[in-house]
């Protein structure tokens, strides 16, 4: 590595889009890994419109790991972060920059220290899947940072550990989450269904109702549906099976008809799972309740 006295910093730069869920996921196998209790599918937004654009820096002089949110500096500290930093660290190979003289080897990345900058150009929080741009955008910006060599499918498992729905958020078009079997999550990953360009009349409309922040962590909530709700076990064995045939035939396809009565009726149910929670939970507010669809980003 290039002598500490140098007190240089090596920067990367990426921009993610969020994703909108046609079918939901809602319900953890295992809290710690994130592992969904069902396949799930997404159409991943504009990044002109709705994106996470995050600064990655390393350097010498940095004496820990540090983060700032629309400017606002937060801890790295939770257990998401780790994993995240961990997954991307362990996986880190040399990186070399002869124009700043700088060379990092794999195992300098073990005592170097990251900053990071990420700002999203929509309301954090409030239901558009800004944890989903921002994990995603964090482990893409650290894996070109680091020089990983994965492909997105193996970038999407570790984006995965710090949102579920991240892990759709690397790919553009419409993506499939696969639940997978294995304990590990090996085979949680997320695949491409087809590209942005497969469905060009196809538009996404965004209507922000309320840009503050949930009052409820989804975290939280959704394992107390797992906990509490008769329905969100058939919802997962019986009903999105299926649905998530129907989907993809729709999709690939381009069957507007049948997408858009996919993606109501799997609204309807995430809300009805959400009621038969105990205690309830409210996610639609006066004016969602007066929409005919009814939309969620999970």
């Amino acid at each position: 590595m290039a002598d500490e006295s140098q007190k240089w910093v090596l920067m990367v730069t990426a921009q993610t889009p969020t994703n909108i869920a046609v079918i939901k996921y809602w319900g953890k196998r295992d809290e710690n890994l994130i592992l969904a209790i069902n396949d799930s599918i997404s159409v991943t937004l504009d990044p002109a419109h709705l994106c996470t654009t995050t600064t990655v820096a390393v350097s010498p002089a940095f004496n820990q790991d540090r983060m700032w949110l629309n400017g606002k500096e937060i801890s790295l500290s939770g257990g998401r972060y780790q994993n995240c930093l961990r997954e991307i660290r362990a996986r880190a190979n040399d990186v070399e920059d002869e124009k700043k003289g700088i060379k990092i080897t794999k195992k300098d990345w073990e005592n170097l220290h990251v900053h990071v900058a990420s700002y999203n150009n929509f309301p954090t929080a409030a239901g558009l899947a800004s944890s989903a741009a921002g994990f995603a955008c964090l482990v893409y910006s650290l894996a070109k940072l680091m020089n990983v060599q994965e492909d997105n499918g193996r970038l999407s498992a570790i984006a995965r550990q710090g949102s579920g729905s991240a892990c759709r958020s690397l790919y553009g078009g419409f993506v499939k989450w696969v639940m997978g079997k294995e304990e590990n999550g090996s085979d949680s990953i997320a695949v491409p269904l087809v590209d942005e360009k497969h469905w060009d009349e196809l538009v996404i409309i965004i209507a922000v109702v309320c840009s503050r922040q949930k009052e409820t962590s989804s975290t939280s909530v959704m394992r107390e549906t797992v906990e509490t709700s008769a329905l969100i076990e058939h919802r997962a064995k019986e009903v999105v099976p299926k649905r998530i045939i129907q989907m993809e035939e729709a999709i690939q396809k381009c069957d507007f008809a049948t997408f858009t009565h996919l993606t109501c009726a799997d609204s309807n149910q995430f809300h009805a799972a959400c009621l038969d929670t105990s205690p309830p939970i409210f996610y639609m507010n006066d004016t969602s309740h007066r929409q005919v669809l009814l939309t969620s980003s999970y």
